[in-house]
Parts: structure tokens; C-alpha cells; sequence
């Protein structure tokens, strides 16, 4: 069997250029998981896979991470083999401010009597969950005010760490085996985002050599960390994953 993360987009909210930060974990050469759903998502989404999104996993709700689904809802809601079949799974703590950011402005339709979760179907959950009979960790991460934020780990594959800055006893716990490491990074960090001399300062060497950086600020920011010496995801690139190992005791 075999995995891969495909990136739609790598770009910080600014860099419009590189696209919304979203990925798909794909398995056996399918759609399996979205992460994410910007402005720019789900064009990018049904272009490469010819339909909208099965699943998505919300990291936190920055509009540059959640600002597709409206369209999204519009999609599924007006074709009845889709319809309330979308899982969207997200941290039970995010469900408030997901339902005010998307979710509760009157009149979903025009012409009344729907209301928007119907459209999809609604996971919340705490310590992570089964997808197509595979286990994701979730993890509370750095970005903003505490508990507005959470990654995303396949044991054995796959850490997203989703916008934070850096979450060392995260990774110590879920990335400590041969996991690549998808990790928010920037020329220059800040309260809210990883930089280099972040990245450089909180983790070993054998985690920054598994590291594919993402949510930098522009092509030339992506070429210097890649001339540091770092992995750079580029818009479109698909990343070779390892297989997942069976989940961790306590799982579920």
C-alpha cells in the first residue's frame, strides 16, 4: 500500500502565489484525507481529483484555512449523492468558532429551510480518530491563543504540525520514529509562526532531516530555506510517506 501527501498549496495568507496551505493525504494513489479548505482549496482539490473532497480535517479557523467551505457547502448541498456524506473532522474546542466563522450567518440559502451542517457530516473529536480504519493522532499545537489550534499525525507516516511554532514535546511523543515532518516555516518566525533559527533552536538534527517545510511567504523565501539546507514543499509536489505502523496502545 501505498502513501503520499500531495501539498495544493504551501503559502503563508499573504503568499497568494503558492496557494492556501491544504494538503491531501493519499493512499494508494486516491484522495484519502484533506487538510485544510482556503479560499483557493477547493479548485485546487477538484482539479486534481475530479470531485469535491470525502474528508477534511481543519487545522484551526484562519480564514486562509477555512475560507473554502462555503463553497464548499454550495457544492455538496445541490448534489444528493453527496450531500451530508463530507466528514469534516475537527477538535471539539474549534466547533464554536467554526460554526460562528461559517457557519451561523442567517439564511444559509436564499430561499430558507437549510441549515448548513446538513450539507456535511460533523466529527468532532478530543484525542484524534478513525478514518478509512486508520487511526490520526490530533495534538494541540502553538499559534495564537492556546487551544485555537491543532496538528495532525499518522503514527509511523505522517506529522502536520499545521500553522505553530515549534511544538518539540509533540514531535518527541508522535515523530520520533521514521514520520515525515510537514512543519509551518518561514525565513523569519514570530508569536504565531516558525522560523528557521525557531526551527534550528528547538529540535534535533534527526527531526530537521525529516522535515518538508511549508507556509513560507514567497518562491524566493522557499528557495533560501532550501539553500539552508532545508526540504521545501512546493505547490502540487506529492511526498512519498511511510507506511503507517498500527496505532499506538490507547488509540481510539
Amino acid at each position: 500500500m501505498n502513501w503520499h501527501l500531495h501539498f495544493l498549496g504551501t503559502g503563508a495568507a499573504h503568499a497568494v502565489e503558492l496557494g492556501s496551505s491544504a494538503a491531501v493525504v493519499e493512499r494508494d494513489g486516491k484522495p484519502s484525507l484533506l487538510i485544510d479548505c482556503g479560499p483557493d482549496t477547493l479548485d485546487r482539490y477538484i482539479a486534481a481529483y475530479g470531485e469535491p473532497p470525502r474528508a477534511l480535517y481543519i487545522t484551526h479557523i484562519h480564514m486562509d484555512h477555512v475560507a473554502g467551505m462555503e463553497r464548499l457547502f454550495f457544492r455538496l448541498w445541490f448534489d444528493e449523492n453527496l450531500r451530508g456524506k463530507t466528514r469534516i473532522y475537527v477538535h471539539a474546542a474549534l466547533v464554536p468558532w467554526l460554526q460562528g466563522r461559517v457557519a451561523d450567518y442567517p439564511g444559509v440559502l436564499a430561499e430558507g429551510g437549510v441549515n448548513y451542517w446538513e450539507a456535511f457530516r460533523l466529527i468532532p473529536c478530543t484525542r484524534g480518530f478513525w478514518h478509512e480504519g486508520v487511526w490520526f493522532d490530533v495534538f494541540a499545537t502553538r499559534h495564537h491563543v492556546q487551544g485555537t489550534s491543532y496538528g495532525l499525525a499518522l503514527g509511523g507516516s505522517l506529522v502536520y504540525t499545521g500553522d505553530t511554532r515549534p511544538v518539540p514535546e509533540a514531535l518527541a511523543l508522535l515523530g520520533a520514529g521514521s514520520e515525515v515532518i510537514a512543519h509551518d516555516c518561514g525565513l523569519i518566525g514570530n508569536p504565531s509562526h516558525s522560523g528557521v533559527d525557531d526551527l534550528e533552536r528547538e529540535y534535533a538534527q534527526a527531526f530537521r532531516d525529516r522535515m518538508v517545510l511549508y507556509h513560507y511567504g514567497s518562491e524566493a523565501d522557499g528557495r533560501d530555506l532550501a539553500a539552508r539546507g532545508y526540504r521545501v514543499a512546493h505547490t502540487g509536489e506529492r511526498i512519498a510517506l511511510p507506511p503507517p505502523a498500527p496505532p499506538r496502545p490507547g488509540a481510539g
